[in-house]
């Protein structure tokens, strides 16, 4: 199951034609808008590709300007992850190893601060 949370945008003048007719819609859940236009909706679907199909009827009510994906949940995406979590040890390997010496790993920091990709990348390609 994928849901993902949308903000459509119309010109205040059509705002409560857009709302009404997004509730009136089978292909989401109204949610909130504010008095500028711009509203917020969620999306499900079994698939992206059902998700996708579900935006499509939502772009083509009329007044729509746009409809912006914002956030996606994938359930098959997190039980993967989770998966690996589960499946990892807790410490890395690297540190009960003992052939590499302390002062031969690397410290990168905080990672709520960094980019983790770049770090990974970086992790795999000097091991430390």
């Amino acid at each position: 199951m994928n849901i993902s949370s949308i903000v459509v945008q119309t010109l205040p003048k059509y705002l409560d034609e857009v709302v009404q007719n997004l509730k009136d819609c089978k292909a989401c859940e109204y949610h909130m808008h504010d008095e500028i236009g711009r509203i917020i909706i969620t999306i499900e679907g079994k698939n992206v590709e059902e998700e996708l199909e579900n935006l499509r009827v939502i772009e083509n009510i009329p007044h729509v300007i746009s409809a912006d994906m914002q956030m996606a949940y994938s359930e098959e995406e997190l039980n993967e992850h989770m998966q690996v979590l589960e499946n990892s040890d807790v410490v890395p390997s690297m540190l009960n190893d003992e052939t590499i010496k302390a002062e031969d790993i690397v410290y990168n920091g905080d990672l709520k601060k960094k980019n983790v990709q770049g770090f990974a990348k970086h992790f795999d390609k000097i091991g430390k």
